[in-house]
């Protein structure tokens, strides 16, 4: 199927080239909104102020939505594309369990999809890491993770799945140390998390394995956040003729 897509965040970096990939792809955009719209356009697309969703899911009935903004928008959003019965995809990070709460009860009426990453390469990356750890089971794990300097939340949506893939393969929860100042050395099973923020950096992850006078280093680098968007459009090709659910984006990646 080849979606009518409506797009969130029109003005945002995730917005601007999700719009970049659609107009690239030939597909029908419905409609764009953006919380500060003032009259402009994006890839030929006007952009409407994000007010105006509610009515616009109403008069255009788009097969479905393609969002990338912040949590409190993304569960206004996803509260609307269930009243509509409008399927939503998400690349939005950073949820608080009440948010999670109220995406699931709108995944009740209509279908839900989150992604942290929809890179097909950070898929290969998860699966290589529990393989890693699964040979390498007492080794130290440590995950650093880079982004652009706009990014709000820390650490990133995707180093919070590879933490979790990580401690599924061992069986057991870990300490996460957020940084490391002053006397800290290792205790336990604990694992590091680093996190920077510099310049335009779309994305990297690494994962340091480290043990019996050796280390693995298992790294992914995104070169452009065109790669997100490819994968968001291929998902919200899949999503559009799901039945009502709350999904992840690595649980289904491998059927797109």
């Amino acid at each position: 199927m080849t979606p009518r897509i409506a797009v969130t965040g029109a003005t945002g970096r995730m917005g601007k080239t999700v719009l970049a990939v659609a107009r690239e792809r030939d597909l029908d955009v419905a409609f764009a909104v953006n919380r500060d719209a003032s009259g402009e356009h994006v890839e030929g697309v006007p952009v409407r102020p994000s007010a105006e969703f509610e009515a616009l899911l109403d008069e255009e009935r788009p097969d479905v939505v393609v969002d990338f903004t912040g949590p409190e928008a993304t569960v206004t959003y996803a509260s609307a594309c269930a009243t509509y019965g409008v399927p939503l995809v998400t690349g939005t990070t950073g949820f608080s369990e009440a948010d999670v709460a109220a995406l699931e009860e709108a995944a009740s009426e209509v279908p839900i999809l989150v992604g942290a990453n929809f890179s097909r390469g950070i898929q290969a990356l998860l699966n290589a890491v529990e393989s890693a750890v699964t040979d390498l089971p007492e080794y130290d794990a440590e995950l650093l993770e880079t982004h652009h300097n706009g990014k709000r939340d820390a650490p990133s949506g995707t180093a919070k799945i590879l933490l979790d893939r990580i401690e599924e393969t061992r069986g057991a929860e870990s300490e996460r140390v957020h940084g490391r100042e002053g006397e800290a050395p290792r205790e336990g099973d604990e694992i590091g998390v680093h996190a920077r923020r510099a310049g335009d950096i779309p994305g990297e992850h690494e994962v340091l394995l480290a043990g019996n006078h050796e280390s693995l280093e298992l790294t992914h680098r995104a070169g452009s956040r065109s790669v997100f968007a490819e994968g968001a459009l291929d998902a919200a090709a899949w999503l559009a003729e799901q039945p009502a659910d709350y999904y992840r984006f690595e649980t289904i990646a491998s059927q797109l």
